[in-house]
C-alpha cells in the first residue's frame, strides 16, 4: 500500500491503461464520432469491417487512438472494431516449444561440454505481452539461452550429467522471474543431450571398469571366504562323528559313468601300516 495515497501501488502496464482515462482530447472525440457515424451510414455493409472473430485459444489487445482499450484483452468470441480509430493484434495463447541450440559450455571444474535444451512456455497475460515488450517470443528465446548457460557454467560435470532436473527447476524458476513482466509462464525446461570430449568419455569409461573389476574381485573374495568357512565347520562336524566320516568313504567309492574308482584311505592305517614295517 502507497503510505500516502493509501492505495495499492500498480505496476507499469496498469499506469499506461490508466492513462486513457484522463481523456482522448477534442480531436479525438471528434474521430471517435466520424467513425461512428461512418459505421450507421454504411451499414450494414460496415457491419463485415466491424466485426472480428476472435479463436477459442486468441486474445485480442485492442488499440483506440493509441491506447489500449481495457485493462483485459477481448475474446474469444466476436468483437467489434470502429474503422478508423481502433486497431488490434492478436496473441496466441497456446504453449510454445522451442529449441534451444547445441552450445558450448565451460563448467565449473573447466570442462568443455556441448548442452541443448528445449523450452515450453505460454502468454498468461495478452496485454502485457503487447504492450512491455516488442517481440515477446524472440525476447524469451534469447533469454532462455543466456541463463541456461549461465545456470550450467556454475555446475560441475558430475552435477550436470547427475542433476538435470535440478538444474531445469532452478532455470524455470529464473525464467519466470525474469518473464513475469512480459506477461509469460514458463511451463518446462528440459536438458536433451550433453556431449563432453571423446578423451574424456575414455576416462570415464576406464574408471567405469576399473570400478567394475574392483567390485567383481570383492565379490570373489567374500565367496571364497565363506566357502573355506563352509569346509571348516564341515570338517569340524566330521571329527566329530566318524560314522560321518566312513559315509563320506563310501560316497566316494560311487562312480557313475566313469571307469575311475577312487577307493579312500584313511592316513592312520597307512601311518601304523609305516611302523609295523620298520619295526620287521
Amino acid at each position: 500500500m502507497d503510505p500516502q495515497k493509501g492505495k495499492p501501488k500498480e505496476n507499469k502496464t496498469e499506469h499506461l491503461i490508466a492513462d486513457r482515462r484522463e481523456g482522448i482530447g477534442v480531436c479525438g472525440w471528434i474521430l471517435l464520432s466520424f467513425s461512428f457515424l461512418l459505421v450507421l451510414i454504411t451499414f450494414p455493409i460496415s457491419i463485415w469491417a466491424c466485426v472480428k472473430v476472435i479463436r477459442e485459444y486468441e486474445r485480442a489487445v485492442v488499440f483506440r487512438l493509441g491506447r489500449i482499450l481495457s485493462k483485459k484483452a477481448k475474446g474469444p468470441g466476436i468483437i467489434l472494431i470502429l474503422p478508423c480509430t481502433d486497431t488490434f493484434v492478436k496473441v496466441d495463447l497456446r504453449t510454445v516449444a522451442c529449441n534451444i541450440p547445441l552450445q558450448e559450455i565451460l563448467t565449473k571444474d573447466a570442462v568443455a561440454t556441448q548442452v541443448d535444451g528445449v523450452l515450453y512456455y505460454r502468454i498468461h497475460s495478452a496485454v502485457r505481452a503487447v504492450a512491455n515488450i516488442t517481440d515477446v517470443h524472440s525476447a524469451t528465446f534469447l533469454l532462455a539461452q543466456a541463463t541456461l548457460r549461465n545456470v550450467l557454467a556454475m555446475q560441475t560435470l558430475a552435477q550436470l550429467l547427475g542433476g538435470r532436473e535440478e538444474i531445469a527447476c532452478s532455470t524455470q524458476a529464473i525464467l519466470n522471474r525474469a518473464t513475469e513482466q512480459w506477461g509469460i509462464k514458463v511451463a518446462c525446461v528440459e536438458i536433451k543431450d550433453v556431449r563432453i570430449p571423446v578423451a574424456m568419455q575414455r576416462a570415464m569409461a576406464a574408471e567405469a571398469e576399473a570400478a567394475r573389476e574392483t567390485r567383481a574381485k570383492i565379490v570373489a573374495a567374500a565367496g571364497e571366504m565363506n566357502a573355506s568357512k563352509a569346509l571348516k565347520q564341515a570338517s569340524m562336524v566330521l571329527a566329530e562323528s566318524p560314522a560321518g566320516l566312513q559315509l563320506c568313504y563310501l560316497q566316494t567309492l560311487t562312480a557313475k559313468n566313469n571307469s575311475t574308482i577312487v577307493f579312500p584311505l584313511p592316513i592312520n592305517m597307512l601311518v601304523s601300516l609305516g611302523q609295523k614295517s620298520k619295526g620287521g
